[in-house]
């Protein structure tokens, strides 16, 4: 099959430090803290910036996804395979998506960042997460399956549904897998645009370093770095229990894997610095399936793992909805038993792959997950809008890292892990382009 290359964070020549684009995007976000702070009008007025690359980059994920999928689909030929690697695939996304969502519990239980505010849900506004309760009231399940199906082949390309290319490039890479020989040319042709898309990606990433900028200038110019201050613990406390989720479970799973999470966060920094200064992790999804593939995944395990996992495998997502659940409950003094916590998770499971795709999910799915427990005020979001621009960020990188790993796993419960090109990539060797495998 034909390599898809141009790597927008490929290696460049050691000594000009400066070319390489993760450093120019963390020169960007700083300067964006920075100007944010020191002038917030002109900082504020920089949003243009980060929602144009936002813009540029959703432009070429569609397409990305479904030429990702069906090349990846068709290539494997067998389709008992393809059903095999998505099976594994959701069980992983199952098993961590759950293990988030109780670590977000459990910490909320122990830290209770919420104790001791005394809010009276009275006096919360609530007109300020009407639109939000509004969307997940929307939400339904018979809503969400509906939703997943677009009303014509083409037209999931041209709108902002990752669900809906999933399911349309799924049945036609299925379709073209089905006709055997007669599909050849069909997929020699998809694997050639295939190239021209991702040297689009590249060109698009270039100008990351200016979006990073306009984003992180924008967030500190409107809320400011003391807008934290109130809120301050319940920050601390989603950063840290994200960090102790990568750090310590994803830790323990690379090592199984033989290799370090370290060295995987190191690999993929590039990527990593980009979600930070955008607040989305949409906008390094084209660049991770890229670098999975570089890393010895298999391809076709890629394009099935990827887009699936920015919408069903949202770890970070998950650790929020509890956490944040938790610390309204606690600031309006509302005791919740454990029965009512358990319920909680057990909507925050559903609710967190119903509003998958969603624009402000995170959001979203906290508000149909509180509609479901009564006794908890859904009008307490609010308690928690002002911060959630600074959340949200954390939530992306906790997402990506999870989708890097479940990569990297289910290639390897696969049997379709190159570990000579993992560990090389993992070393930082320079890397040959991205082979299907």
């Amino acid at each position: 099959m034909h390599s898809v290359s141009t790597a927008p964070s490929s290696p460049v020549a050691p000594g000009r430090w400066y070319t390489h684009l993760y450093v120019q995007v963390l020169i960007a976000i700083t300067a964006g803290v920075l100007l944010g702070h020191f002038q917030p009008a002109t900082g504020e007025a920089l949003k243009p910036l980060g929602d144009m690359f936002i813009k540029l980059v959703k432009m070429v994920i569609a397409p990305v996804i479904f030429l990702t999928i069906v090349t990846g689909i068709a290539g494997m030929r067998d389709l008992g395979t393809v059903g095999r690697v998505a099976a594994k695939a959701f069980a992983y996304f199952l098993f961590f998506s759950t293990l988030a969502l109780i670590l977000g519990l459990i910490v909320a239980n122990l830290v209770q960042p919420g104790a001791g505010l005394n809010i009276d849900p009275a006096s919360l506004d609530a007109s300020r997460v009407a639109q939000y309760s509004q969307k997940a009231h929307e939400s339904t399940l018979a809503g969400f399956v509906d939703a997943m199906i677009p009303d014509t082949l083409v037209s999931s390309l041209a709108q902002d549904n990752i669900l809906q290319v999933l399911v349309v490039a799924i049945l036609f890479g299925i379709s073209l897998a089905s006709i055997g020989d007669r599909g050849a040319p069909a997929l020699s042709l998809l694997e050639d645009i295939s190239v021209v898309i991702f040297k689009l990606v590249s060109i698009v990433m270039r100008l990351a370093p200016v979006g990073a900028f306009g984003a992180m200038a924008f967030t500190i110019g409107r809320y400011g770095v003391g807008s934290l201050a109130n809120l301050l613990q319940l920050v601390a406390t989603f950063y840290a229990t994200s960090l102790l989720f990568v750090l310590i479970i994803l830790g323990a799973v690379a090592r199984l894997c033989g290799f370090s999470i370290l060295k995987l966060i190191a690999y993929l920094k590039g990527e990593l610095l980009l979600v930070l200064g955008t607040s989305s992790s949409e906008s390094a999804l084209p660049a991770l399936i890229e670098k999975m593939e570089r890393a010895g995944c298999a391809k076709a395990v890629v394009g099935l793992v990827v887009p699936t996992g920015y919408s069903f495998n949202l770890d970070g997502t998950n650790i929020y909805m509890t956490l944040a659940a938790l610390f309204i409950a606690q600031a309006c003094n509302v005791e919740l038993t454990l029965g009512q916590q358990l319920l909680l998770l057990g909507v925050a499971m559903l609710s967190s792959k119903g509003a998958a795709g969603v624009t402000g999910a995170g959001f979203i799915t906290l508000a149909a997950t509180l509609s479901i427990v009564p006794s908890v005020p859904v009008a307490g979001m609010a308690l928690i809008l002002g911060v959630d621009r600074f959340m949200s960020e954390c939530r992306s990188l906790t997402n990506f890292m999870g989708n890097a790993m479940a990569t990297i796993v289910v290639s390897r419960w696969e049997g379709r892990l190159d570990r000579e090109k993992l560990a090389a990539a993992l070393r930082g060797d320079p890397l040959p382009d991205a082979a299907s495998t």
